[in-house]
């Protein structure tokens, strides 16, 4: 049927000149779709122009840089070894780029090179230590292995090799004597020191939602549905109410619901105990948020699907009625989003991580464990950017293996966010800001034994004309 049909049919009174002109003809299908789902009567010409025009300026202001779909790819151990040569190859590229590895060698060429300086790039395969306390670094590349060894009369790198972890690219520069290498320096893939501070032009809000948790006895739905009525206009000071008419973003950073069997005896803490009724009363909330609003979700581990990394979205085969809105994007774990695209500024780049890995770096890297491992996650994402890698350790998440390594961080993003911890935190580190999101449900028994200590119901806000960050809190008075 023809776009004027429907519209006719809708009881939509179209302007003839509209149809003379051939202004339906340049229409695209999305385009289509948008005015058919416009509440109108009369159909001008200028009245259509001025649509087409707010569809344009809408779409052009972001853009899905990177959204991970599954490869058809038959999965044995070859494919491991294809992910970690694909790792070790992007964060050479990176690695390359450095002064400090001028006449850098591979570890085949340096074993049979004569002795003296030496700079490698290498994958950390054994951190070990002597009986007189050196640290040993077996280090690997495609061509073979070598040992580093760190003396620990060398303060300025014992406490840097501390917070070396397996798996990650670091490139070396040392003296080679006999069978191995006696480090002088270490330098990370690392985010460069020359990072812009992007500015939007335009005084707008971009807004972080962490892990709701729908469906759980302890969900917070009465301060979840404040934070709506504010974004609404309808809640807070006149301040807070002229930031929520200026929100254009929002992203959701996983767990949209408690999901079922995620952990033992979990059904003594569900509300509902089924998963589709979970997301499709989740979607009654997220339908209230403004369609001016763009929303971005990813999955997290206690939502439906595939919960290895990277994790595409499944959340259309679960929540149809959440894909069927026109402002929400459904998009993978990890993704990368950029927004506030306006003339002659290119826009702000976000990079989205449910965060998975997050608690084991916080047990395993030595400096962020004492200065207070899961509460210093701002430490964590920090130590993940000098990485450029969102996982660099086997084992400290669940994942695919493929032909790539998705988890590589290969464009330094602008801002940096997270959720899984339940904990507000913000950072900065070289002009990122780095956010880890709240979260919207009360203290469980599951968290107190994983040694969470949730913030709930915080709201992240940050101005893109300034990037200054505020947190709003939305937790009402709790019984005691």
């Amino acid at each position: 049927m023809r776009l004027i049909d429907k519209l006719i049919e809708k009881g939509v009174l179209v302007e003839p000149e509209i149809v003379e002109t051939g202004l339906f003809d340049s229409l695209s299908e999305s385009q289509q779709e948008e005015l058919l789902n416009e509440d109108l009567e009369i159909l001008s010409r200028d009245l259509l122009k001025k649509i087409i025009g707010k569809q344009k300026e809408s779409k052009e202001t972001f853009e899905i840089i990177y959204d991970y779909k599954p490869k058809q790819e038959k999965i044995d151990v070859n494919m491991f070894v294809k992910m970690f040569n694909n790792r070790y190859r992007e964060l050479e590229k990176i690695l390359l780029q450095r002064s400090e590895l001028e006449g850098v060698m591979s570890i085949n060429r340096i074993k049979s090179d004569n002795e003296g300086k030496k700079a490698l790039i290498g994958m950390v395969l054994e951190i070990s230590e002597t009986k007189n306390k050196n640290i040993i670094l077996t280090m690997e590349d495609p061509t073979g292995t070598i040992n580093a060894i760190v003396s620990k009369s060398r303060k300025d790198l014992y406490f840097e090799v501390k917070d070396l972890v397996r798996d990650e690219v670091i490139g070396l520069t040392g003296s080679k004597s006999g069978e191995v290498i006696f480090v002088n320096s270490i330098i990370n893939p690392d985010t460069p020191l020359s990072k812009e501070l992007k500015k939007s032009p335009k005084e707008e809000y971009v807004i972080f939602i962490g892990d709701p948790h729908y469906g759980s006895k302890v969900f917070l739905e009465k301060e979840f549905k404040k934070m709506i009525s504010w974004l609404n206009g309808q809640e807070g000071t006149e301040e807070l109410k002229n930031i929520a008419a200026k929100v254009k973003y929002c992203f959701i950073t996983g767990d949209l619901i408690e999901g079922i069997g995620i952990y033992p005896n979990q059904e003594k803490d569900l509300l509902i105990l089924d998963i589709e009724e979970q997301y499709e009363k989740f979607t009654d909330l997220i339908k209230n948020i403004p369609q001016t609003i763009q929303v971005f979700i990813i999955p997290g581990n206690h939502d439906a699907g595939r919960i290895a990394e990277p994790q595409p979205s499944s959340l259309s085969d679960f929540a149809p009625s959440l894909k069927s809105m026109k402002n929400v994007h459904l998009l993978s774990n990890p993704c990368l989003v950029k927004i506030a695209k306006h003339k002659n500024f290119s826009g702000i780049d976000v990079l989205l991580y449910h965060g998975y890995s997050l608690p084991y770096f916080a047990d395993t890297v030595e400096s962020i464990r004492n200065a207070g491992g899961m509460n210093r996650t701002d430490l964590i994402m920090k130590f993940l950017l000098q990485r450029r890698h969102l996982a660099p350790t086997h084992s400290s998440n669940m994942y695919v293996p493929s032909e790539t390594d998705d988890l590589v961080i290969k464009t330094v993003p602008d801002i940096f966010v997270t959720g899984h911890i339940h904990k507000v935190s913000v950072g900065s580190y070289r002009n990122i800001t780095t956010i880890n999101a709240s979260c919207w449900g009360d203290v469980t028994d599951d968290q107190i034994k994983r040694g969470i200590e949730p913030q709930p119901a915080r709201l992240v806000v940050c101005n893109l004309k300034t990037r200054e960050v505020k947190i709003i809190n939305f937790l009402g008075k709790r019984k005691k």
